[in-house]
């Protein structure tokens, strides 16, 4: 008599309908959990963010993407690879659900929950470096950031900068301190302007 292999059995009619109970109901279980709990810490990192930027990552090794991941966390945003159908669940009653256009194709997220100018810094130069990594766009505010946005946020100063020239504005005469406290404000208006001025286009 002809002996049946365990796997032959498994990818058989028959031994389809007799394993599955055994073979999917714990993993499929697994699973849903997992994909569970990493919704519930995308909605809670989404819903208190100040801005998030998306990139294909694809081409890029394990020693440049810890390049990456280190240099985001130094600028205070958080790193990491996710499944777009994972992250558009996750942002759908958060200001970053209008990411949806930008979620095709592999995704790598930087979410910035205070500061969005440092992060945006470090992605336009690593992608500058990198050609294989590709900006794709991001929110800010609940806006939409194009890449070409996230370029012009990366040309705003940082916020070392404008700490160095509020201090060295202190001793000089009053309204050279009030100009530099409104730099940031301004400078980040002109920037939303200029994406509102675009959609109106």
């Amino acid at each position: 008599m002809e002996k049946t292999s365990f796997a032959s059995l498994r990818t058989s009619d028959w031994g389809r309908a007799v394993c599955a109970p055994f073979l999917q109901k714990g993993g499929e279980t697994l699973n849903r959990d997992s994909k569970a709990q990493v919704v519930a810490e995308l909605v809670k990192k989404l819903a208190g963010a100040k801005a998030t930027f998306l990139a294909d990552y694809r081409g890029l090794n394990v020693e440049q993407v810890n390049t990456l991941r280190g240099q985001l966390r130094t600028a205070g945003a958080d790193y990491q690879v996710v499944k777009n159908t994972l992250l558009r669940l996750a942002a759908k009653d958060t200001p970053q659900a209008c990411l949806d256009p930008f979620l095709a194709g592999p995704s790598a997220l930087a979410i910035a929950p205070n500061d969005p100018v440092a992060p945006a810094k470090v992605l336009a130069e690593f992608a500058k470096l990198n050609a294989k990594f590709e900006l794709k766009g991001g929110a800010l505010d609940g806006r939409i950031l194009s890449v070409a946005d996230i370029k012009a946020l990366a040309e705003l100063p940082s916020r070392e900068v404008l700490l160095a020239r509020m201090l060295g504005s202190m001793s000089a005469p009053a309204t050279n301190f009030v100009g530099v406290l409104a730099a940031v404000p301004r400078s980040l208006v002109q920037v939303l302007a200029a994406i509102q001025d675009k959609k109106a286009a």
